[in-house]
């Protein structure tokens, strides 16, 4: 991909504060694109902006949202258009993710997990159609692999990203008409801050055990390995490309994806 081609692009990153989010934000600042960034919390999110700025950002927008809650992720879009005037790429990043077991999971666990990680991308799409649809922009969702594993006590979690992948394929077949590219990047384990939600020895075994059933390699997925493959699916190289969920998981599911 040209290294120019993201320049004063509008690019909308929910979850920025840290981890994916962060290092998408930068990798995008570092090509010259106007950014909106979202996330809770204020001071890493104030700290990404400036670096953001720091490493070439046209404008940078951040925005302390809660994407829990309805109200915030239509903010999040009025703030955005109002700064910007249009939109051309919406990464819907954001996610959460707490141990559930079957027998013991709480509707609020269900109901928070389900509202950030699958209402909230479901709510930005449908209020940004028209800009994208103006500038032939595209939508990124960031999904997981344990769409195509099973994780004991991740049951909530798994559901909310199978339920995005297949929002991710009917939203491209929909949009198709509209010149409006929709895709997914499924990554496997990455250390990030969303593991600060799974019990300690959960999180542990994970990171342990995951790099070791890696068919390219026993390290775990890099956040830069996933940066590169939204960048791909972002760019004009991907054209042909939408409705896929591309599996960025260093062979994982390929081996069978069990801990």
């Amino acid at each position: 991909m040209a290294v120019s081609e993201f320049l004063s692009k509008r690019i909308l990153i929910t979850g920025a504060s840290s981890g994916i989010g962060a290092g998408l934000a930068k990798a995008f600042a570092k090509r010259g694109a106007s950014l909106s960034i979202v996330g809770r919390n204020e001071t890493n999110l104030k700290k990404v902006a400036r670096e953001c700025k720091e490493l070439g950002a046209k404008k940078i927008l951040p925005i302390i949202a809660d994407l829990a809650i309805i109200k915030d992720v239509e903010r999040v879009v009025k703030e955005t258009l109002a700064s910007f005037e249009g939109l051309d790429i919406l990464i819907n990043n954001a996610g959460v993710a707490l141990p559930t077991p079957v027998a013991e999971t709480k509707v609020s666990e269900f109901d928070f997990i389900f509202a950030v990680n699958t209402r909230a991308p479901v709510i930005l799409t449908k209020l940004v159609v028209p800009h994208l649809e103006q500038s032939k922009g595209n939508i990124i969702n960031v999904s997981s692999v344990v769409t195509e594993v099973n994780l004991p006590a991740m049951n909530v979690y798994s559901m909310s990203k199978a339920a995005l992948n297949k929002f991710t394929k009917t939203a491209a077949l929909e949009l198709a008409k509209k010149g409006i590219r929709v895709n997914a990047v499924n990554p496997a384990s990455v250390k990030t801050n969303i593991n600060r939600y799974l019990d300690e020895n959960m999180a542990r075994k994970i990171q342990k055990n995951v790099g070791m059933l890696h068919p390219l390699g026993r390290r775990a997925v890099s956040i830069d390995e996933v940066v590169n493959a939204v960048l791909f699916l972002a760019s004009n190289d991907a054209r042909m490309i939408t409705g896929t969920c591309l599996m960025a998981d260093r062979g994982f599911v390929l081996a069978g994806g069990r801990l």
